[in-house]
């Protein structure tokens, strides 16, 4: 008994992690290097944290705008005057920005994710900014 539900748990784990993956590979994400070279470039992106208040008051990168996650479905229209540039969206270490851009996607954004997050922004480069 006591291996058979070994098994059903390992059983769940494994296919919560492929339809994770599943859900998650058609989302573009960037490196903190190629965000920034699709930043300086002509198209332009545009950065959104969707991280709390309390995390963008400590940290963020200059000239992206702020939704958090958990405000984005209803507040998503207020991106609509960007919908021609790509949202890279962006969060602490890159895993709540997947979701962010899961979101955008379906509502008919042109998405992405910061790969890392702002921690590897700030790591990779010298020019992130703070508060």
């Amino acid at each position: 008994m006591t291996q058979s539900l070994f098994l059903a748990l390992v059983g769940v784990v494994l296919l919560l992690y492929v339809l994770r993956f599943l859900r998650t590979r058609n989302v573009r994400q960037y490196s903190p290097a190629e965000a920034k070279e699709r930043l300086a470039g002509r198209e332009g992106i545009l950065f959104l944290d969707v991280r709390t208040d309390g995390e963008r008051k400590f940290n963020h990168i200059q000239g992206s705008l702020h939704i958090p996650l958990h405000q984005l479905r209803a507040r998503a229209e207020e991106l609509a005057r960007h919908r021609e540039r790509e949202i890279v969206c962006y969060c602490q270490s890159g895993n709540r920005s997947v979701s962010a851009a899961l979101i955008l996607q379906r509502k008919g954004f042109r998405a992405a994710s910061l790969r890392g997050g702002i921690v590897d922004w700030n790591f990779q480069h010298a020019d992130g900014r703070r508060g």
